[in-house]
């Protein structure tokens, strides 16, 4: 435990990477597999599941203290952080500890979960006496479930990879899918490369950058092949050994809440990989984002939602093909490839009627016959500026935008500059009034950061709204002393103050919503920019926010078609 606390220090300590990936590099290179284990569970954002209700853990370590509740709960408001705020008020500890991490796992936290509260406390208490301040605070992040650490699993892949030797790519696809942190899992993380490849294990998925300067500086345009971007679930079906398995980019096993791919996926030949987009689809059409979510996190699918929101899969990349991995062959070669492979998009295709000349969009795409795989089709534009008229109509057949992936591209691990852009359309984007306030958590657990922003309707301020990014440090720092000079009052963490500051929100989509009392539901909202220029009665009303709800949009065209 003390070892890996001390990698939690020396990586929360530095913002320098290459700091970082040393760090984890000389962690792995010396601890006991059993240890680096868990600690690459952990580094990698897995987590246990809460093991302690919260409210146990605040009278408890509020008793282990000699401090009244009252004060307790002072000291956390203060603090902001439950984990932290334990760490600090506890006595120093009357004993010290050698325990290794994986015993704290298995003699510990693993079996706390099951236990009677007052075999809990006990536990607690025990652990937080042969605890420092900075390894309880570990100890009670973990115990939380809410340990983080400013790593990614890229850098983590990174100093796994220095410390065996091995290239990125291989750590980076071993810790892909299912696996339990278990000393053998972890030699065969740092094992030589024999070649070998777990039957049911995706491929770690190639991600785009944000496109922000003129997509002329990337050169010509036929360097480039350009889809729409799709608003779904990105996923990988693997069809290998006669089994298929369905990878969310979340890494979770999702085929059994899309029991509709099923049979096409059991029909794909042995060996192939596909990467691709799952989204709701109906009449010809994609669906928002917002239908499809109506389906994740359900264990079972009823028929009235498989009815309602039936899912396909758009099929845009092809990793592996007769079980040859094809992610060094350049992206031309691997989407000439796919577009033999899904037979039935193609059919589509030559099913679809030209349209006239004047016309930059195609028709719709239709799956053929009982297929629930579509091809994503290239969206054809002569020049940079008809790509751009043609990507303003994004939002109306419920897409994102357009994806840039240069023809010579390999599939690259992550976040790789220069492969994939994504060109997505700017925001929706509205005034807005902030009505109340809350305080932030960990750097910003003193600071009101946390804001409800309300437009107006009928007279009236109605909430729509919660948003916490996009302002400075130093524009944070403002509106926290407005806050505290115009607090009209306090309902416990919550500061409803004076009506005056304006703030411009961006936010990616808007839909109907009968759980709110603004009546809309917003998602990804933001703060674009404080509007010192306005005033709180020039802000937008809730009439017109909701007239950027989308309308009937035409069906999401194949501009394939010539």
């Amino acid at each position: 435990m003390k070892r890996f606390v001390d990698l939690f220090r020396q990586l929360d300590e530095t913002t320098k990477t290459n700091r970082k990936v040393s760090a984890m590099r000389e962690y792995f290179a010396a601890a006991p597999p059993a240890d680096a284990a868990w600690a690459v569970y952990f580094l990698c954002g897995r987590r246990l599941k809460r093991l302690v209700l919260t409210r146990n853990l605040r009278a408890w370590s509020a008793e282990a203290a000699g401090l009244p509740e009252w004060l307790f709960d002072e000291c956390y408001d203060a603090v902001g952080d439950l984990g932290e705020t334990i760490a600090l008020v506890l006595p120093p500890p009357d004993t010290s500890s050698d325990i290794p991490l994986h015993t704290w796992m298995d003699d510990v936290l693993l079996p706390l979960g099951s236990m009677p509260e007052a075999q809990q406390a006990g536990m607690l208490i025990e652990a937080w006496r042969r605890l420092t301040a900075q390894e309880r605070f570990v100890f009670n992040k973990l115990v939380t479930g809410s340990f983080r650490v400013g790593v990614s699993q890229g850098l983590v892949v990174r100093g796994l990879a220095e410390a065996a030797g091995l290239p990125a790519a291989v750590v980076a696809h071993r810790l892909m899918g299912n696996w339990e942190p278990t000393p053998e899992f972890y030699r065969g993380l740092l094992a030589p490369d024999s070649g070998e490849t777990d039957r049911s294990r995706p491929y770690p998925f190639c991600l785009a950058h944000a496109l922000q300067e003129d997509p002329a500086t990337l050169g010509a345009i036929e360097d480039w092949s350009v889809e729409w971007k799709w608003d779904g679930i990105r996923a990988q079906i693997i069809r290998r050994g006669g089994q298929s398995f369905v990878w969310s980019r979340g890494e979770e096993l999702i085929l059994e809440r899309f029991p509709e791919l099923q049979a096409d996926v059991d029909a794909l030949p042995d060996g192939t990989v596909l990467d691709g987009e799952i989204v709701g689809w109906k009449g010809g059409r994609v669906l928002p984002f917002n239908d499809l979510q109506k389906r994740i996190g359900r264990k079972t699918i009823g028929k009235k939602m498989l009815a309602d929101v039936p899912a396909h899969f758009i099929a845009f990349d092809l990793l592996e093909a007769g079980g040859q991995d094809l992610r060094e062959t350049p992206f031309a070669d691997r989407r000439a490839r796919l577009e033999g492979l899904i037979s039935v998009a193609a059919t589509a295709a030559e099913s679809v009627a030209a349209l006239s000349d004047d016309t930059v969009l195609g028709q719709p795409m239709s799956p053929v016959g009982e297929s629930w795989f579509l091809l994503s089709p290239v969206v054809r534009a002569a020049s940079w500026e008809e790509l751009a008229s043609i990507r303003t109509r994004s939002r109306d057949q419920h897409v994102e935008g357009l994806m840039l992936k240069r023809r010579d591209s390999v599939y690259g691990t992550g976040r790789v500059t220069g492969l994939w852009w994504k060109w997505k359309v700017e925001p929706f984007s509205c005034d807005a009034v902030l009505i109340y306030a809350q305080r932030g958590h960990g750097r910003r657990a003193s600071l009101y950061t946390d804001y409800t922003f309300a437009a107006w309707h009928n007279g009236e301020l109605v909430p729509f709204a919660k948003a916490y990014s996009g302002l400075s440090d130093q524009e944070i720092n403002q509106v926290d002393r407005f806050i505290r000079q115009n607090t009209l009052e306090k309902f416990g963490p919550v500061r409803s103050v004076k009506p005056e500051l304006v703030f411009e929100l961006a936010f990616e989509g808007i839909q109907r919503s009968s759980r709110h009392k603004s009546g809309l539901a917003v998602r990804f909202p933001r703060m674009a920019r404080w509007r010192h220029d306005k005033t709180p009665d020039q802000a937008d009303t809730l009439e017109a926010i909701k007239a950027l709800l989308p309308q009937n949009g035409e069906p999401v065209p194949d501009s394939s078609a010539p």
